[in-house]
């Protein structure tokens, strides 16, 4: 098939985007991210212009997506599983397999090796069938226009009506006011971690509920410690971390318009929250402090991290069993934490629409997804596979369900990673070079409304 410049172009695009954006689900630092996230905001602009005219050059037998009338051909289905050797995947659609004859050939797409393969078939058109999107890939899809538009099949499937999944990551939220183009497969978020021995040493019975404990708390032990111990850590890398003291503080972080703002009286109460720690001295000023290694320590008794941290706890020291907890997230007006995690598409191109849909359907079950937590320990985003006993027996992962309850995604749009780290910028100069607060917030204001004109 004949590849014309421009399509190569977008395709190089895209893959520059998606490069620099980690899954959302993940809690360590982003470096390569942060670093060219202005190149990552340049290629979304530039990514939506290239496709249009791509679509208009390509000849309709190349771009014309199915319709979900399509028959699957062979019976079988191609599936992309990002970050995996996709082995457990290969499992977890045995079942799929058997009930409906469809055959499902998964390939683990490691993140390294992600650019090669969307270079190639965002160029040529032909990506897989079904694939996984990590959150912060989502606006890269949406502007290369590679995802099929699910909505005329949704009312064949009521297993991914929005309100199946979780509020924060319900199909609405995910897709706004556009086509229905993914639909939530795993979640993420963020609670308290917390060493109940080293609580219980310095005088405290029970980890903190509101954010006045959480401050306290964390200067308290910070003294306890003595030399080289701290309270708590702020990973001065986490984009999170500010828009959920914003929410916590009953604000938000984006407009009623839609565009992201941190010139409210919210966020400025939520930096004061997040620069007090560094300023009664109570976290780390080193940037590349490792969060597993100091709680393990006890050099940072408190954490706010995702589900992850508590295999790597395990793994690092299991002698830490039964010293250690999760706690839900203090509290200023909420308690709100942040949603990650990763979603499922089905590429716009796919010949094997029907049997695409049925697997998202099948995917979406709540057996299914209690399944795929055991398999590979990630959490679920359907209600009804949370509340099965197998997910509330285990205090842990009941403290994470909860959590979830009250968690919200981050901004989707291109720019969020750009802005993001403006944001980080202008706080970390507050805190770490004793920039002016209030000229670096207000520069950090004029720098957001300019990126979104």
């Amino acid at each position: 098939m004949h590849i014309t410049k421009r399509r190569l172009v977008t395709a190089s695009v895209l893959v520059s985007m998606i490069s620099l954006a980690a899954c959302g689900g993940s809690d360590e630092p982003k470096t390569a991210a942060t670093s060219a996230t202005s190149v990552v905001q340049k290629a979304s602009e530039a990514v939506s212009s290239s496709v249009a005219a791509s679509a208009a050059a390509t000849p309709p037998a190349e771009s014309a997506a199915p319709t979900a009338s399509t028959p699957a051909v062979g019976g079988k289905l191609k599936m992309w599983v990002m970050g995996s050797d996709g082995k457990s995947f290969s499992e977890l659609v045995k079942k799929f397999t058997a009930d409906t004859g469809v055959k499902v050939d998964v390939e683990g797409i490691p993140w390294d090796n992600v650019n090669d393969k969307l270079t190639t078939s965002v160029a040529s058109g032909k990506g897989p069938d079904v694939l996984q999107i990590g959150l912060s890939n989502l606006a890269a899809f949406r502007a290369a226009d590679a995802l099929k538009d699910l909505t005329p099949d949704l009312a064949k499937y009521p297993t991914l009506a929005s309100e199946s999944f979780i509020d924060g990551m319900a199909a609405d939220k995910l897709n706004g006011s556009g086509p229905v183009v993914t639909v939530p497969w795993v979640s993420d978020t963020r609670v308290l971690f917390y060493r109940d021995d080293l609580l219980e040493a310095a005088g405290i019975q029970e980890p903190p509920a509101t954010w006045t404990e959480f401050h306290d708390y964390a200067v308290k032990l910070a003294a306890a410690g003595g030399k080289g111990k701290h309270g708590y850590y702020i990973p001065q890398w986490d984009q999170s971390l500010p828009s959920i003291f914003t929410w916590q503080s009953g604000g938000e972080v984006e407009d009623a318009s839609g565009k992201v703002t941190f010139d409210t009286p919210e966020f400025k109460r939520a930096a004061d929250f997040y620069l007090s720690f560094y300023k009664d001295k109570a976290v780390p000023m080193n940037a590349d402090f490792d969060q597993t290694q100091g709680f393990v320590s006890g050099s940072a008794p408190m954490l706010v991290s995702g589900p992850y941290l508590a295999k790597a706890i395990d793994d690092a020291a299991p002698e830490l069993k039964g010293k250690w907890k999760v706690a839900p997230l203090p509290k200023g007006d909420t308690g709100t934490s942040v949603v990650a995690g990763s979603t499922l598409g089905v590429w716009k191109t796919s010949k094997n629409a029907d049997a695409a849909m049925a697997l998202l359907d099948y995917l979406s079950q709540p057996a299914t997804q209690v399944e795929w937590f055991k398999l590979s320990n990630e959490l679920p985003t359907v209600k009804a596979a949370l509340a099965d006993p197998v997910m509330t027996s285990d205090p842990t992962v009941a403290v994470y369900s909860k959590q979830l309850e009250d968690a919200k995604l981050l901004p989707l749009a291109p720019k969020w990673g750009q802005i993001a780290t403006e944001q980080l910028n202008a706080l970390n100069g507050i805190a770490l070079k004793g920039a002016d607060k209030d000229k670096t917030l207000a520069a950090l204001n004029e720098a957001v409304a300019e990126l979104q004109k």
